[in-house]
């Protein structure tokens, strides 16, 4: 298991270099040039020269990603901000705060969203796909069948409007999403992002009452389960010793894959529920042309989902042997 990880762990720093280039190298494709955005409308040729030099642009691309990569690592230091400990993801363009505080500060909106959620829908989903699969044929199964077919089609722009203007406005049956410190007020924590978490449950929960269903009707169906059930053992002992776990391991890969949509489309998430997590701080960048900001944003959600990736990898190959000595 501990040489599984590490390859995993090998291949995700591959990763996240090669994500970190390909952003820096699309950054300065755009037509905007930060440092005459910064110069301001009066802006002489040696102004520009200066604030280029200020904000660490007027070296070749390959030399500045390089020293990036330095400051993530080991820190650098800044003729106007003084030494900046490792690691380092640099200064904004806009506003000159440190890009790792910045980042830090809105990071727990966009977790607390994502990893809610993602509890909310594998616990529904999974649940709901067991009993379709339990009562093949009647009416539960159709129901959960036909449920998943509409929650699929559904889009969280338009359901979290909805969802806030009648459950939160009209009826106020639960809170605006807001967002509070877990540290601080747990309860206002949960209160405040419930209405978000249960909104991309219903949208997400028919991937998995699906997937754990047709993959528990499958393995009900496989030799060794009907050896089980020759046996004599319980009909509990079957479904959760051996068909449970042999239908889980798809169900991981695909959660392993949305925790990186959730990841991936929290600027729309945190658009519609009024949120201001990561992804807001993303568009903000762009919009800023902020490439430190845009950069140590970018690492750090590829960060997230790499991490996640890994463990969900080691939870398959403590469910599925085979993957270990693949």
């Amino acid at each position: 298991m501990f040489r599984f990880l590490i390859r995993r762990a090998i291949g995700a720093l591959v990763i996240l270099l090669i994500i970190s280039a390909i952003t820096f190298v699309l950054f300065y494709v755009a037509p905007r040039d930060p440092a005459r955005v910064a110069c301001g409308k009066v802006c002489t040729p040696e102004t520009l020269a200066l604030v280029k030099r200020n904000l660490g642009i007027d070296d070749p691309l390959p030399v500045q990603f390089w020293h990036w990569l330095q400051a993530v690592f080991v820190g650098r230091d800044y003729s106007s901000f003084g030494h900046c400990p490792a690691p380092c993801l640099g200064y904004s363009f806009h506003n000159r705060e440190p890009v790792l505080g910045t980042i830090l500060d809105r990071f727990p909106t966009t977790l607390s969203l994502s990893l809610g959620s993602a509890v909310v829908f594998v616990i529904f989903g999974v649940g709901t796909g067991m009993l379709a699969a339990v009562k093949q044929g009647k009416w539960l199964d159709k129901v959960a069948s036909s449920a998943s077919l509409i929650g699929s089609s559904m889009q969280i722009y338009i359901v979290g409007v909805i969802a806030m203007y009648y459950l939160a406005d009209q009826w106020h049956i639960l809170s605006r999403p807001k967002e509070v410190p877990f540290t601080e007020n747990p309860a206002g924590w949960f209160t405040g992002l419930l209405l978000p978490w249960l909104v991309l449950a219903l949208i997400f929960t028919a991937n998995y009452t699906r997937m754990a269903r047709s993959q528990l009707v499958e393995t009900l169906s496989e030799d060794y389960v009907r050896t089980a059930r020759a046996k004599g053992l319980s009909r509990r002992t079957v479904f959760f010793r051996f068909a449970w776990r042999g239908a889980m391991g798809p169900i991981v890969t695909i959660f392993g894959l949305d925790i990186g949509v959730l990841f991936g489309g929290a600027i729309i998430t945190e658009k519609t529920f009024g949120l201001h997590g990561i992804g807001a701080l993303s568009v903000k960048a762009v919009n800023d042309n902020d490439l430190p900001l845009l950069l140590g944003v970018v690492l750090v959600a590829a960060g997230a989902i790499v991490v996640f990736n890994i463990i969900v990898d080691a939870v398959y190959a403590l469910i599925d042997p085979r993957v270990r000595l693949a």
